[in-house]
């Protein structure tokens, strides 16, 4: 009967499909995010997930697509980490120190994501200028933690300048050119936000 669902073990098509895609999605962070430079095929992303190149195809096209899958997920992993941390914290400190604290953890403590997001945009083709596309939600991330900076330009250009700074540091902490202890690191990047969220203080006298 074609209107018939089929079922497996009591999970149905469709949820199989989306565990596929899921098992595929993961070990392309690994792949995508090697230490040493991506390594991204279509066999070796099947061997990885224990699936057929068929189930592969039954999620994507080829492997740019993929690829960007990829790149997309981590990115939304990252926007939903920093969303989830300032919404639970109070004070404008508190939300710098929650929003450094969750991409630290998600990016730094497991570098294969950070990898992905930050360094694989430099040098996989099929990701060309998808790391600019992530920005603005990032920037507007960063501009609603600078409400003290009460000039509406200010308040943006701070914010672009800020994510072009942190995504620097990580970029250094993730490829070893900064080595400084996590927490420092933490407090480091969180002084950045703090004193870009304070007005300048100039006198009008």
């Amino acid at each position: 009967m074609g209107t018939e669902r089929r079922t497996w073990a009591g999970t149905g098509i469709a949820e199989r499909r989306a565990a596929r895609r899921e098992a595929l999605l993961a070990a392309g962070v690994g792949l995508l995010g090697a230490e040493g430079g991506a390594a991204v095929s279509v066999r070796a992303v099947c061997r990885a997930a224990a699936l057929t190149e068929r189930y592969f195809y039954e999620s994507f096209t080829d492997r740019d697509e993929y690829v960007r899958a990829v790149y997309e997920d981590v990115g939304r992993q990252a926007r939903d980490a920093l969303v989830d941390a300032v919404a639970s914290s109070g004070s404008p400190r508190d939300r710098a120190v929650a929003a450094v604290s969750a991409f630290v953890e998600l990016m730094v403590d497991d570098p294969a994501r950070g990898r992905v997001l930050l360094l694989a945009p430099l040098t996989e083709p099929a990701l060309g200028g998808q790391g600019l596309e992530l920005a603005p939600a990032f920037v507007l991330l960063v501009h609603e933690q600078l409400s003290r900076l009460p000039d509406p330009d200010e308040r943006q250009m701070t914010a672009v300048g800020l994510v072009g700074a942190l995504t620097s540091l990580f970029i250094g902490y993730l490829d070893g050119t900064i080595t400084a202890p996590r927490e420092r690191f933490v407090a480091h990047c969180v002084g950045l936000l703090e004193s870009a969220g304070q007005p300048s203080g100039r006198s009008r006298g």
